[in-house]
């Protein structure tokens, strides 16, 4: 059974979103401030153009080739895993199938969301997606080009036990399609829908470099997870929010803005001569540092608890 990507429909109406809020933000600007910029826009345009162009390499990596691949590897013909000891050959398409894979695929993209931010070198390719201190649908379709290369096998797991791999594309769609959405500043709180579900002011405090919010809500379209496992922050509307983060690539330059991340681990590990420090400064959480010089969001929670702090992030 063939099953067509969401995004595919989706990609001309974040055009068209984007279009209506940045004609609407003109003419009601809010806390007197410009939503967008024409720089930062022209610079989240030509990367989310750039994923548009990488989308087929996207689904060929992970649909054609790894989904297959663990399908069917989980369950040849013959003494398949999933018949012979799960008791199960394949899940199928029931309308119930269809709610589980999507309660799954956003069980997973939170851990890989949440990984970007604790691994520096998954952080280095999804700080492009934060790196814009505005907050509207632009920065929405501003995503980092290398993150195929590593999310599909965050993923995996839920062909090898089962469940078709066209359905978990579609549902990978619509995760994209909802995330797209949370992008801004015009939805207010939406009272009981925010106990079960990710919403605009809880992306906010995501994309906020405010101390108390940085490394929270990682959610998809649920936010379930992050409150299951301490990762969750309401808005408090008494906090201004700053969006971006706290070392930005200080360029419109789209190639600056994909790589600079890069460019900064490679500068760290070049502070000391021990493997183990060039270890961390790749994959510890970012702002690790093997002198103090900087901190990482916890450690920096912890000195500033103990009023200890003798260092910035």
């Amino acid at each position: 059974m063939n099953f067509t990507n969401p995004l595919v429909y989706g990609v001309p109406c974040f055009l068209g979103l984007i279009l209506v809020e940045l004609t609407y933000s003109k003419h009601n600007k809010k806390d007197k401030k410009e939503l967008y910029n024409w720089k930062d826009l022209a610079s989240s345009l030509t990367m989310g153009v750039g994923s548009a162009v990488l989308a087929p390499l996207t689904k060929t990596i992970a649909a054609i080739v790894l989904f297959n691949y663990v399908y069917e590897v989980f369950n040849p013909e013959i003494e398949g895993i999933r018949t012979n000891i799960m008791g199960w050959k394949s899940f199928g398409y029931a309308w119930y199938i269809w709610l589980i894979c999507q309660l799954l695929d956003d069980f997973s993209y939170y851990w890989f969301h949440r990984q970007n931010h604790n691994i520096r070198l998954l952080w280095a390719a999804h700080v492009v997606h934060h790196s814009s201190d505005n907050f509207n649908l632009g920065t929405a379709v501003r995503n980092g080009w290398f993150t195929i290369l590593y999310k599909p096998f965050f993923y995996m797991w839920i062909p090898a036990i089962g469940f078709p791999p066209e359905m978990l594309v579609v549902c990978l769609g619509i995760e994209a399609l909802w995330q797209f959405q949370l992008h801004s500043v015009y939805v207010p709180k939406m009272g009981i829908i925010e106990k079960i579900f990710n919403t605009h002011t809880m992306h906010q405090v995501h994309h906020s470099q405010n101390i108390e919010y940085m490394d929270k809500n990682h959610g998809g379209f649920l936010n379930i997870f992050d409150k299951l496992f301490g990762t969750w922050k309401e808005l408090d509307e008494n906090i201004e929010i700053k969006y971006g983060v706290t070392h930005p690539p200080n360029s419109f330059n789209p190639l600056v803005i994909l790589t600079h991340e890069y460019r900064d681990i490679w500068r760290d590990m070049k502070k000391s001569k021990n493997w183990y420090h060039k270890f961390m400064y790749i994959f510890a959480a970012p702002g690790w540092s093997h002198d103090g010089s900087t901190l990482t969001i916890k450690q920096y929670r912890k000195q500033l608890k103990n009023g200890t702090l003798k260092t910035s992030l």
